[in-house]
């Protein structure tokens, strides 16, 4: 059997990746809350927002008041996304101390998305690394489609790992692998990694796996066969996936813990406080938690 890492490194999405796809428009006090009840629980990660246009994300239109509004954690990152340089300076002015620039590996998806080449959007997130650089702030890269595109179907593996080795070279200190519509399996993102690790070195790759087909914990640990140990999760599941009606987008950070302390791995996490978290976030949004484990959980509490 291959050696699972010891400890994993969650980065929780929920307040940016998983509210930015909800209809319902949250106020700032609820996202603040959200945000502090997740480093509470342990988490070492919760990315809070992003400096985007409120025109092309409305939901985001208070990031600077989240950003300055969190009672910050000792100990815990905030990361917001800063997809261009006025975004980020927007960013270091509300106190980011971690920005992340977001990258697709299909051509098609990079211009549905961003309105521009997969090159184009690489030039454009250089000056936000050299400046995030020059400022002492953290960058964090992501990538999308890394495991298939709603108009390409598969993206290349050597298109994955090219945009992997040119964010790692621009200063990221970790890349998170996207399987932005969930089609990925556990051989498939096996080879993925193989096909990256060429590039960028394990230790700093993340995987970020949707759960639409179900396979989101499946290549988690197919992930960490292979040594990765940092992974992107959402409480309660939040954020549907956009291209798929209906279909489940992130995993949910309840199942992800449960399984990790399931193999007796490190997270740091009070998975009682997560489930609580998932709970609350939920009744707000009107909706049922998407969290298997979440739902487990509160019925047994619940006895």
């Amino acid at each position: 059997m291959a050696m699972l890492p010891k400890q994993v490194r969650l980065v929780e999405v929920g307040p940016r990746d998983g509210l930015q796809n909800e209809k319902m428009e949250l106020p700032t006090q609820v996202k603040l809350e959200l945000i502090e009840r997740l480093a509470a629980a342990g988490l070492p990660a919760v990315e809070a927002t992003a400096f985007v246009s409120p025109k092309w994300i409305p939901q985001m239109a208070d990031h600077t008041e989240v950003l300055e509004g969190i009672r910050r954690k000792p100990g815990v990152s905030y990361p917001v996304l800063t997809p261009n340089l006025k975004g980020f300076q927007a960013a270091l002015a509300a106190g980011a101390q971690e920005v992340a620039i977001f990258g697709a590996a299909s051509e098609s998806f990079s211009r549905k998305n961003i309105n521009c080449s997969i090159e184009e959007s690489l030039e454009r997130f250089r000056p936000v690394a050299e400046a995030a650089n020059a400022a002492k702030v953290k960058v964090r890269g992501y990538i999308s489609c890394v495991l298939g595109c709603p108009y390409e179907g598969d993206v290349p593996l050597r298109k994955v790992a090219e945009v992997a080795g040119a964010l790692f070279e621009m200063g990221c200190y970790e890349v998170s692998l996207g399987d932005t519509i969930g089609v990925g399996t556990p051989g498939r993102t096996q080879r993925m990694i193989e096909a990256v690790a060429k590039r960028v070195p394990l230790e700093r790759l993340a995987g970020h796996y949707h759960d639409t087909y179900g396979q989101a914990l499946a290549n988690i640990y197919a992930s960490m066969e292979l040594g990765v140990a940092s992974f992107d999760s959402s409480v309660a599941g939040l954020g549907g996936c956009p291209y798929a009606k209906g279909a489940s987008g992130n995993v949910a950070t309840e199942d992800v813990v449960y399984m990790l302390h399931g193999l007796g791995i490190r997270t740091g996490v009070d998975l009682d406080k997560v489930v609580q978290t998932g709970q609350w976030i939920s009744a707000i949004l009107g909706r049922e938690p998407v969290s298997k484990a979440g739902k487990a959980l509160a019925a047994k509490r619940a006895l």
